[in-house]
């Protein structure tokens, strides 16, 4: 997976650098970027950009047909980009890395939270108010349940991970009373 994010980088780089100098706004990029990378991901529109018979006009021509609403030139000159050094198919890594680098511009970061139990929405702003403190930036959290924890939640922020679940105190214990 590496070599793909090494891979798409420059060119999330690229997008980015367009995205902060148009006046439509970074999140209108994002969209647009999340909008082409879900067109990408899907097995029949990858089955077609990867069809031999088609030219890349053609290709350019048929995935930006793909997208909603106006196609702007720099977008249309992006995916044509693509297309000539056949890197279409990295359309989903690149918005994650697009992503990423609005939200460390914006200086928010994503936090994904997995709970052993539902959490109510003060139980998650509550975390996520401790948690802003200690990664000093503003989340934004993605929450999900994994009865595996057993109890207790995990935190993934960027390549940090806070485990205090059930779970993992129990593979602590037991990596200690091996040693």
């Amino acid at each position: 997976m590496a070599e793909l994010s090494t891979v798409a980088r420059p060119y999330a780089e690229a997008m980015f650098a367009a995205a902060r100098e148009d006046k439509a706004g970074l999140d209108f990029w994002a969209g647009l970027m999340n909008q082409m990378a879900q067109a990408a991901a899907n097995p029949d529109v990858r089955a077609a950009m990867s069809d031999p018979r088609l030219g890349d006009a053609d290709r350019v021509q048929a995935f930006t047909g793909l997208l909603q609403g106006e196609v702007p030139p720099a977008v249309r000159n992006f995916i044509a980009l693509l297309v000539e050094n056949d890197r279409l198919l990295l359309l989903p890594e690149i918005a994650v890395q697009f992503g990423a680098l609005k939200n460390r511009h914006e200086g928010t970061a994503q936090a994904d939270i997995t709970s052993a139990f539902e959490m109510t929405p003060e139980q998650v702003k509550d975390l996520l108010t401790a948690l802003e403190l200690k990664f000093g930036l503003k989340l934004k959290p993605r929450v999900t349940v994994d009865s595996s924890l057993i109890g207790g939640v995990r935190v993934a922020v960027g390549d940090q991970v806070l485990d205090t679940s059930v779970r993992a105190q129990l593979a602590r214990m037991r990596d200690t009373l091996a040693a």
